[in-house]
């Protein structure tokens, strides 16, 4: 099973509409994606956007990531966010990681996606302990 953790940030409030509409639309997709295990998201308390999957194998991720609402948001995502990171790895159950366990993945295995605005914490991956709002 291939786990798939990423956190955004918005660099302002103005996106936070047609960001929620993306989101949601790219969560239902992902959800009843062939080969999409478990699927969440979580806003955390400084108002990064989190998502943790669970896939049978990285094709099924990727035919989700080129397809649907997901294709449409991300080229959005670079003049909208001013953080973006994302980490996958193997793992053998299908459960979700836990949101500590998503936190250590990305912050160690993690990598930077492109935003035309990058904050400092974007620049050197400063990714905080997610806390539920």
């Amino acid at each position: 099973m291939l786990a798939s953790v990423t956190r955004l940030h918005l660099r302002s409030l103005r996106f936070m509409l047609p960001f929620i509409v993306y989101s949601l639309r790219s969560m239902a997709q992902a959800r009843r994606s062939p080969g999409n295990l478990a699927a969440d998201a979580m806003r955390d308390h400084l108002g990064g956007f989190w998502t943790r999957s669970v896939w049978r194998d990285v094709e099924s991720m990727r035919a989700f990531m080129t397809s649907g609402a997901h294709k449409q948001a991300m080229p959005k995502l670079l003049d909208w966010c001013d953080e973006a990171a994302l980490v996958h790895w193997d793992q053998d159950t299908t459960m979700l990681p836990e949101w500590d366990e998503a936190h250590r993945q990305l912050v160690t295995h993690g990598r930077r996606s492109k935003v035309r605005y990058p904050s400092p914490a974007h620049e050197t991956l400063d990714i905080p302990v997610p806390r539920r709002r």
